[in-house]
């Protein structure tokens, strides 16, 4: 089975209400954490796009934006907002709240990516439980998803992925890759780890 396009999408619509400030604008790397990401899926991807809400548009001077519709809750809204963009290709889902990431973690994905499936997500050997905002959805995916959503099954992701068996899980060699850094607690311990690694 041919593989379609692969496109990447930063997620960097959220509001951020636990961290307080704007997760995509944190810096980690020396730049935005947005830019970090989106600079990863670049290498990877056939292209990439930023998924933003209607009132961030002039902080973006890429024209590589999709704006959310407002159609769906949650990581949903940015995830079928690219999917209307482009039916027909798959796409690389990164959050912007994933400070651990390198280009050797997305560069795993892809090489394990299988298209005959639903979707390719990475998850924990700890929890063993997709990861659905560092994942490859397929168009078939993002389809069934519309449906999945219009019969009332509530707007989380990663219980999309759980429900159905036709998911492949794919994991890092370490685990912290996948951290979510969601409050300042957690940008905190990001700092350190990423700390850690520069010095060794």
């Amino acid at each position: 089975m041919k593989k379609t396009q692969l496109y990447g999408l930063v997620l960097a619509g959220g509001k951020s209400t636990r961290m307080g400030t704007d997760k995509g604008a944190i810096t980690y790397h020396n730049i935005p954490q947005r830019d970090y990401v989106y600079n990863l899926l670049d290498q990877v991807c056939d292209a990439t796009f930023y998924s933003i809400r209607e009132d961030q548009q002039t902080e973006f001077t890429n024209d590589n934006v999709i704006v959310d519709k407002n159609e769906f809750k949650g990581p949903y809204n940015g995830l079928l907002s690219a999917y209307k963009h482009n039916k027909n290709v798959a796409w690389l889902v990164v959050a912007c709240d994933l400070p651990l990431l390198n280009i050797a973690v997305l560069e795993q994905l892809k090489q394990e990516r299988d298209n005959t499936k639903l979707a390719t997500a990475f998850a924990t050997t700890e929890s063993k439980l997709p990861e659905p905002l560092c994942a490859i959805w397929e168009p078939n995916a993002l389809k069934t998803s519309v449906d999945y959503l219009n019969e009332g099954n509530g707007s989380c992701p990663r219980k999309f992925l759980i429900n159905n068996a036709n998911v492949k899980l794919v994991y890092p060699e370490q685990d912290q890759v996948l951290l979510n850094a969601n409050s300042k607690e957690e940008y905190k311990v990001a700092l350190q780890r990423i700390e850690t690694q520069l010095t060794k």
